[in-house]
């Protein structure tokens, strides 16, 4: 696909997942937005300030990426957070402050842009889930019950916007070598005593193909699901996550 001269916005792309496919889509001619909390290590002129759970932030953040570029062709709702916790352990603000980001944020996210997109009766969108869209984990109860809900929120929109050329797709990563899985696995090596090394050599050993992922495959899967390339794909739950569901 060309990419040049198409303008994307993919949130939280300041590092991991979203950082990985910023850099596959600029490399290739795409105009990338990176709505971020966190600023990127290097200085990027198209890097907007914008936490994803409040709406105001987010809705200021797409006016001006539709003002400077006049479209959005694609958007990566790539954002997100995890929590460790059984739902005993999960604290009220933790329930709060996970839903906002994982959930609201996207639901936010969605409704400021899709507009644009239907405007321009064209537009494709992939959404942030996990492996936990289609399997339980321990400890987990509040991430997996965001992952579940843009599961089928991926599902809805996509039958409501067909009509406009507007695609909507689930990317599920399995375990991926992420700052966010690396937080993930200080938090648990600190509660349960168990070296971190020893963590990821269990990570790899439960995955079918005997290791966990990177950010960089995420990203092809990605920009195959935004580009046209996957034209008849719509409301798509995609693993890419080394087999591990399907076992």
């Amino acid at each position: 696909m060309n990419w040049t001269n198409k303008v994307a916005i993919i949130t939280g792309a300041s590092t991991g997942i979203g950082q990985a496919t910023l850099n596959l889509l600029r490399s290739n001619g795409c105009i990338v937005y990176n709505l971020d909390k966190q600023a990127p290590t290097i200085a990027d002129p198209n890097y907007i300030p914008c936490d994803v759970s409040q709406k105001e932030q987010i809705n200021a953040a797409v006016d001006q990426v539709v003002k400077q570029e006049g479209k959005i062709d694609f958007l990566f709702a790539n954002a997100g957070v995890h929590l460790f916790a059984t739902l005993e352990e999960t604290s009220y603000e933790q329930l709060e402050s996970i839903v906002g980001i994982n959930v609201l944020g996207v639901f936010y996210l969605l409704k400021k842009v899709i507009p644009v997109m239907k405007a321009q009766q064209k537009g494709s969108v992939v959404l942030m889930g996990s492996d936990q869209v289609f399997v339980g984990k321990a400890s987990s109860a509040v991430y997996g019950m965001t992952k579940g809900a843009i599961g089928q929120l991926t599902k809805s929109t996509a039958i409501d916007y067909a009509p406009f050329n507007i695609r909507v797709n689930c990317i599920c990563p399995g375990t991926i070598n992420t700052p966010l899985l690396h937080k993930a696995v200080d938090h648990f090596s600190a509660i349960s005593g168990t070296p971190a090394p020893e963590v990821y050599a269990a990570l790899d050993k439960v995955q079918p193909m005997g290791r966990i992922g990177l950010p960089e495959e995420i990203a092809i899967s990605v920009a195959f699901l935004l580009s046209d390339e996957s034209s008849f794909s719509t409301g798509s739950l995609f693993a890419v996550d080394g087999g591990y569901v399907c076992q």
